[in-house]
């Protein structure tokens, strides 16, 4: 099956209700497979300057259309189970235009084939102009075509976001007294 081509087609469907396909997953099982897809909104601006992140109201909608699509169309032969998601804080990269949009970031990705002995690689995503990557990882540079990509994720950075654990109040630093 080709993912690409059925995240172009959700695309097109979710477009008119302001939501965008970021990619999808689809993994094969004897008993049930999973067909996982990502979703962001067109426009995070609300009417008042705040930013709005997608909602469960936005998956329920986005499911409910997808369904009847996949329903008419028939495009993954036997059983599976349709997820729809926010891409979450780990957000996954799909597209090379995606890539650049998270350009700065800290991200893991597998790649296709090696790429001097390694396969999975972690580290700062440098740029990624017109679906090349440079990535920053063990001290190395890492140089290579989007197509080299089978999955990648963005790494959350925990301590801007506020989820790192804090010492405990009162608590005395190791080596003090």
């Amino acid at each position: 099956m080709d993912t690409q081509a059925l995240a172009q087609r959700f695309s097109e469907v979710l477009a008119d209700l302001g939501l965008e396909c970021l990619g999808v997953e689809f993994t094969p099982s004897h008993g049930q497979s999973t067909l996982r897809v990502y979703l962001d909104l067109l426009d995070k601006e609300t009417g008042d300057g705040e930013r709005r992140e997608v909602g469960i109201e936005d998956c329920e909608t986005a499911s409910r259309e997808l369904s009847a699509l996949l329903d008419v169309e028939d495009p993954i032969p036997g059983h599976y189970v349709l997820e729809v998601s926010s891409p979450g804080l780990d957000r996954p990269l799909f597209t090379a235009a995606q890539f650049a949009r998270a350009s700065g970031q800290e991200v893991k990705l597998l790649l296709k084939a090696p790429l001097e002995g390694r396969r999975r690689l972690r580290g700062k995503l440098v740029s990624a102009e017109s679906g090349h990557i440079v990535l920053e990882a063990e001290g190395k540079t890492f140089e290579f075509d989007h197509a080299l990509v089978e999955s990648a994720r963005v790494v959350p950075d925990w301590v801007a976001l506020g989820y790192a654990p804090q010492p405990k109040r009162g608590s005395k630093t190791p080596g003090k007294k």
